[in-house]
Protein backbone atom coordinates (compact mmCIF):
# COMPACT_ATOMS: atom_id res chain seq x y z
CA UNK A 1 0.00 0.00 0.00
CA UNK A 2 1.45 3.42 -1.00
CA UNK A 3 1.53 6.56 1.17
CA UNK A 4 -1.50 8.14 -0.51
CA UNK A 5 -3.62 5.03 0.04
CA UNK A 6 -2.46 4.82 3.64
CA UNK A 7 -3.42 8.46 4.27
CA UNK A 8 -6.83 7.95 2.66
CA UNK A 9 -7.45 4.92 4.84
CA UNK A 10 -6.28 6.80 7.94
CA UNK A 11 -8.62 9.75 7.36
CA UNK A 12 -11.49 7.38 6.52
CA UNK A 13 -10.99 5.67 9.87
CA UNK A 14 -10.91 9.03 11.66
CA UNK A 15 -14.13 10.05 9.93
CA UNK A 16 -15.76 6.76 10.85
CA UNK A 17 -14.69 7.16 14.47
CA UNK A 18 -15.97 10.74 14.54
CA UNK A 19 -19.34 9.65 13.14
CA UNK A 20 -19.60 6.89 15.72
CA UNK A 21 -18.84 9.38 18.50
CA UNK A 22 -21.45 11.79 17.19
CA UNK A 23 -24.02 9.00 17.12
CA UNK A 24 -23.26 8.33 20.78
CA UNK A 25 -23.29 12.01 21.68
CA UNK A 26 -26.52 11.83 23.65
CA UNK A 27 -28.55 8.99 25.11
CA UNK A 28 -31.64 11.07 25.69
CA UNK A 29 -33.11 13.58 23.23
CA UNK A 30 -30.76 16.22 21.77
CA UNK A 31 -33.44 18.81 22.54
CA UNK A 32 -36.57 18.71 24.62
CA UNK A 33 -37.36 16.52 27.61
CA UNK A 34 -38.89 13.20 28.62
CA UNK A 35 -41.04 12.62 31.71
CA UNK A 36 -41.12 8.86 32.28
CA UNK A 37 -43.48 7.73 35.06
CA UNK A 38 -43.58 4.29 36.69
CA UNK A 39 -47.38 4.09 36.87
CA UNK A 40 -49.78 4.37 39.80
CA UNK A 41 -51.16 7.59 41.23
CA UNK A 42 -49.35 10.67 40.00
CA UNK A 43 -48.83 13.45 42.50
CA UNK A 44 -49.36 17.06 41.32
CA UNK A 45 -45.56 17.48 41.26
CA UNK A 46 -45.24 15.07 38.31
CA UNK A 47 -48.04 16.61 36.27
CA UNK A 48 -46.79 20.11 37.02
CA UNK A 49 -43.28 19.29 35.79
CA UNK A 50 -44.73 17.90 32.54
CA UNK A 51 -46.86 21.01 31.97
CA UNK A 52 -43.95 23.30 32.83
CA UNK A 53 -41.73 21.55 30.26
CA UNK A 54 -44.54 21.87 27.69
CA UNK A 55 -44.41 25.65 28.04
CA UNK A 56 -46.59 26.30 31.07
CA UNK A 57 -50.41 26.22 31.39
CA UNK A 58 -51.07 29.18 29.12
CA UNK A 59 -48.79 28.12 26.26
CA UNK A 60 -48.96 24.31 26.48
CA UNK A 61 -50.52 22.45 23.58
CA UNK A 62 -50.86 18.82 24.68
CA UNK A 63 -51.66 15.75 22.57
CA UNK A 64 -52.80 12.73 24.59
CA UNK A 65 -52.24 9.27 23.07
CA UNK A 66 -54.54 6.66 24.73
CA UNK A 67 -53.76 3.87 22.22
CA UNK A 68 -52.16 1.53 24.78
CA UNK A 69 -55.56 1.11 26.47
CA UNK A 70 -58.35 -1.36 25.78
CA UNK A 71 -60.57 -0.73 22.76
CA UNK A 72 -63.48 0.33 24.98
CA UNK A 73 -61.53 3.31 26.34
CA UNK A 74 -58.74 3.90 23.85
CA UNK A 75 -60.45 6.76 22.03
CA UNK A 76 -60.87 8.75 25.26
CA UNK A 77 -58.65 9.98 28.04
CA UNK A 78 -61.01 11.69 30.51
CA UNK A 79 -58.78 11.31 33.57
CA UNK A 80 -55.71 12.79 31.88
CA UNK A 81 -57.74 15.53 30.22
CA UNK A 82 -59.34 16.51 33.53
CA UNK A 83 -55.99 16.58 35.34
CA UNK A 84 -54.40 18.80 32.68
CA UNK A 85 -57.41 21.11 32.67
CA UNK A 86 -57.19 21.41 36.47
CA UNK A 87 -53.65 22.74 35.98
CA UNK A 88 -54.90 25.41 33.59
CA UNK A 89 -54.08 23.75 30.24
CA UNK A 90 -56.66 24.70 27.64
CA UNK A 91 -55.24 23.27 24.41
CA UNK A 92 -55.68 19.48 24.64
CA UNK A 93 -56.21 16.98 21.81
CA UNK A 94 -56.84 13.24 22.14
CA UNK A 95 -55.28 11.37 19.20
CA UNK A 96 -55.84 7.67 18.57
CA UNK A 97 -55.72 5.02 15.85
CA UNK A 98 -55.04 1.30 15.66
CA UNK A 99 -54.11 1.54 11.97
CA UNK A 100 -50.52 2.48 10.99
CA UNK A 101 -51.87 3.55 7.58
CA UNK A 102 -53.92 6.21 9.35
CA UNK A 103 -50.86 7.16 11.46
CA UNK A 104 -49.09 7.88 8.13
CA UNK A 105 -51.65 10.45 7.04
CA UNK A 106 -50.94 14.18 7.19
CA UNK A 107 -54.47 14.87 8.43
CA UNK A 108 -53.97 12.54 11.39
CA UNK A 109 -50.65 14.05 12.51
CA UNK A 110 -51.77 17.67 12.09
CA UNK A 111 -52.30 18.17 15.88
CA UNK A 112 -48.77 16.91 16.55
CA UNK A 113 -47.27 19.63 14.35
CA UNK A 114 -48.53 22.25 16.84
CA UNK A 115 -47.92 20.24 20.01
CA UNK A 116 -45.54 21.32 22.75
CA UNK A 117 -46.12 18.08 24.66
CA UNK A 118 -47.28 14.50 24.06
CA UNK A 119 -48.61 12.21 26.79
CA UNK A 120 -48.80 8.40 26.42
CA UNK A 121 -51.47 6.78 28.62
CA UNK A 122 -50.85 3.36 30.21
CA UNK A 123 -52.07 -0.05 29.02
CA UNK A 124 -50.10 -2.44 26.79
CA UNK A 125 -47.18 -0.86 24.98
CA UNK A 126 -47.19 -3.31 22.05
CA UNK A 127 -50.40 -1.60 20.93
CA UNK A 128 -48.44 1.64 20.59
CA UNK A 129 -45.73 0.07 18.43
CA UNK A 130 -48.30 -1.70 16.22
CA UNK A 131 -49.96 1.66 15.58
CA UNK A 132 -47.10 4.17 15.44
CA UNK A 133 -43.64 2.63 15.05
CA UNK A 134 -41.85 4.03 11.97
CA UNK A 135 -44.89 6.01 10.83
CA UNK A 136 -45.38 9.71 10.12
CA UNK A 137 -46.80 10.02 13.64
CA UNK A 138 -43.54 8.59 15.04
CA UNK A 139 -41.62 11.19 13.03
CA UNK A 140 -43.81 13.95 14.47
CA UNK A 141 -43.31 12.67 18.04
CA UNK A 142 -39.59 13.20 17.50
CA UNK A 143 -40.29 16.60 15.96
CA UNK A 144 -41.98 17.70 19.19
CA UNK A 145 -38.70 16.99 20.99
CA UNK A 146 -36.67 18.73 18.28
CA UNK A 147 -38.73 21.88 18.89
CA UNK A 148 -37.83 21.73 22.58
CA UNK A 149 -41.10 20.14 23.71
CA UNK A 150 -41.73 17.26 26.07
CA UNK A 151 -42.89 13.67 25.75
CA UNK A 152 -44.29 11.98 28.83
CA UNK A 153 -46.08 8.82 29.73
CA UNK A 154 -46.89 6.40 32.50
CA UNK A 155 -46.66 2.60 32.82
CA UNK A 156 -46.83 1.35 29.22
CA UNK A 157 -46.33 4.99 28.24
CA UNK A 158 -43.01 4.82 30.10
CA UNK A 159 -41.66 1.59 28.59
CA UNK A 160 -42.54 2.70 25.05
CA UNK A 161 -40.06 5.58 25.33
CA UNK A 162 -37.01 3.31 25.53
CA UNK A 163 -35.20 1.66 22.64
CA UNK A 164 -35.81 -1.91 23.87
CA UNK A 165 -39.18 -2.92 25.31
CA UNK A 166 -39.62 -5.43 28.08
CA UNK A 167 -43.07 -6.92 28.85
CA UNK A 168 -44.08 -6.33 25.22
CA UNK A 169 -45.40 -9.80 24.45
CA UNK A 170 -48.99 -9.97 23.24
CA UNK A 171 -49.55 -13.14 25.33
CA UNK A 172 -48.94 -11.37 28.62
CA UNK A 173 -46.83 -8.78 30.43
CA UNK A 174 -45.02 -11.32 32.61
CA UNK A 175 -42.90 -12.28 29.57
CA UNK A 176 -39.88 -9.99 29.74
CA UNK A 177 -38.56 -10.50 26.18
CA UNK A 178 -41.45 -11.32 23.87
CA UNK A 179 -42.83 -10.74 20.39
CA UNK A 180 -42.55 -6.92 20.58
CA UNK A 181 -39.21 -5.46 21.70
CA UNK A 182 -38.69 -2.32 19.59
CA UNK A 183 -39.67 0.87 21.42
CA UNK A 184 -40.08 4.38 20.03
CA UNK A 185 -36.44 5.06 21.02
CA UNK A 186 -36.71 8.56 22.50
CA UNK A 187 -33.97 7.41 24.88
CA UNK A 188 -31.29 5.20 23.31
CA UNK A 189 -29.78 1.88 24.47
CA UNK A 190 -32.16 1.88 27.42
CA UNK A 191 -34.94 -0.46 28.54
CA UNK A 192 -37.55 0.78 31.01
CA UNK A 193 -39.68 -1.21 33.46
CA UNK A 194 -42.47 0.21 35.63
CA UNK A 195 -44.46 -0.52 38.85
CA UNK A 196 -41.15 -1.93 40.06
CA UNK A 197 -41.46 -2.04 43.85
CA UNK A 198 -45.25 -1.95 44.01
CA UNK A 199 -45.44 -5.19 41.98
CA UNK A 200 -42.22 -6.77 43.30
CA UNK A 201 -40.51 -6.52 39.90
CA UNK A 202 -37.12 -5.27 41.09
CA UNK A 203 -35.27 -8.45 40.07
CA UNK A 204 -36.91 -8.88 36.65
CA UNK A 205 -34.51 -6.73 34.63
CA UNK A 206 -31.39 -8.59 35.78
CA UNK A 207 -31.66 -11.43 33.24
CA UNK A 208 -32.61 -8.97 30.50
CA UNK A 209 -29.39 -7.00 31.03
CA UNK A 210 -27.36 -10.22 31.25
CA UNK A 211 -28.65 -11.23 27.83
CA UNK A 212 -28.28 -7.71 26.38
CA UNK A 213 -25.34 -6.16 28.24
CA UNK A 214 -25.24 -3.11 25.97
CA UNK A 215 -28.49 -1.88 27.53
CA UNK A 216 -29.00 0.29 30.57
CA UNK A 217 -31.94 -0.90 32.62
CA UNK A 218 -34.15 1.62 34.42
CA UNK A 219 -36.91 0.37 36.71
CA UNK A 220 -39.31 3.04 37.97
CA UNK A 221 -41.68 2.59 40.89
CA UNK A 222 -45.23 3.93 41.04
CA UNK A 223 -45.75 7.62 41.74
CA UNK A 224 -42.18 8.27 40.61
CA UNK A 225 -40.59 9.55 37.41
CA UNK A 226 -37.34 10.35 35.72
CA UNK A 227 -37.01 13.62 33.84
CA UNK A 228 -34.56 13.11 30.96
CA UNK A 229 -32.68 15.89 29.20
CA UNK A 230 -29.82 14.88 26.91
CA UNK A 231 -27.47 12.66 28.96
CA UNK A 232 -28.97 13.28 32.39
CA UNK A 233 -32.01 12.11 34.26
CA UNK A 234 -33.35 13.40 37.58
CA UNK A 235 -35.62 11.42 39.90
CA UNK A 236 -38.84 13.09 41.04
CA UNK A 237 -41.80 11.74 42.97
CA UNK A 238 -42.47 9.64 46.03
CA UNK A 239 -40.48 6.42 45.61
CA UNK A 240 -37.36 5.05 43.92
CA UNK A 241 -35.75 4.27 40.57
CA UNK A 242 -33.62 1.14 40.15
CA UNK A 243 -30.60 1.19 37.82
CA UNK A 244 -29.18 -1.92 36.14
CA UNK A 245 -25.94 -2.24 34.16
CA UNK A 246 -23.99 -5.30 33.06
CA UNK A 247 -21.00 -4.06 35.07
CA UNK A 248 -23.06 -3.65 38.23
CA UNK A 249 -24.56 -7.13 37.84
CA UNK A 250 -21.14 -8.72 37.22
CA UNK A 251 -19.23 -6.89 39.94
CA UNK A 252 -21.86 -6.18 42.60
CA UNK A 253 -20.05 -2.93 43.38
CA UNK A 254 -20.13 -1.82 47.00
CA UNK A 255 -22.20 1.14 48.18
CA UNK A 256 -23.76 1.98 44.79
CA UNK A 257 -26.52 4.05 46.43
CA UNK A 258 -24.25 5.65 49.00
CA UNK A 259 -25.55 3.44 51.80
CA UNK A 260 -23.79 1.01 54.12
CA UNK A 261 -24.80 -2.00 52.05
CA UNK A 262 -22.71 -4.82 50.63
CA UNK A 263 -23.65 -3.98 47.06
CA UNK A 264 -25.94 -5.86 44.71
CA UNK A 265 -26.89 -6.41 41.07
CA UNK A 266 -28.78 -3.09 40.93
CA UNK A 267 -29.07 0.07 43.00
CA UNK A 268 -31.72 2.64 43.83
CA UNK A 269 -31.87 6.40 43.34
CA UNK A 270 -34.25 8.65 45.24
CA UNK A 271 -35.90 12.01 44.74
CA UNK A 272 -33.49 14.72 43.60
CA UNK A 273 -30.71 12.36 42.61
CA UNK A 274 -29.31 12.60 39.09
CA UNK A 275 -27.72 10.06 36.79
CA UNK A 276 -25.36 10.41 33.82
CA UNK A 277 -26.82 8.21 31.08
CA UNK A 278 -23.70 8.22 28.94
CA UNK A 279 -21.14 7.54 31.67
CA UNK A 280 -23.70 5.39 33.51
CA UNK A 281 -22.78 6.90 36.84
CA UNK A 282 -24.63 8.66 39.64
CA UNK A 283 -23.95 12.40 39.51
CA UNK A 284 -24.91 13.40 43.05
CA UNK A 285 -24.16 10.39 45.19
CA UNK A 286 -25.68 10.36 48.65
CA UNK A 287 -23.11 10.46 51.48
CA UNK A 288 -22.16 7.08 52.92
CA UNK A 289 -23.95 6.36 56.18
CA UNK A 290 -21.58 4.56 58.50
CA UNK A 291 -22.71 1.70 60.68
CA UNK A 292 -24.18 2.98 63.90
CA UNK A 293 -23.86 1.03 67.15
CA UNK A 294 -27.03 -0.65 68.38
CA UNK A 295 -28.80 1.20 71.15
Amino acid sequence: MNKVSTLILFFALLSSLSNAQNQLKTVGPEKGSLVIVGGGNMAPELWSRFVELAGGPAAANIVIIPTAGEDSSASKAPRETERLQSLGVKNITVLHTRDPKVANQESFVAPLKKATGVWFVGGRHWRLTDSYLNTLAHKEFNAVLSRGGVIGGTSAGATIQGSFMVRGDTKGNSIMIGDHTQGLDFIHNVTIDQHVLRRNRQFDLIDVIKSRPELLGVGIDEGTAIVVQQNTFEVIGASYVAVYTAEQIANNAKYPSGQNSTGGPFFFLGKGQKFDLQARKVINQQPVRFNEPAK
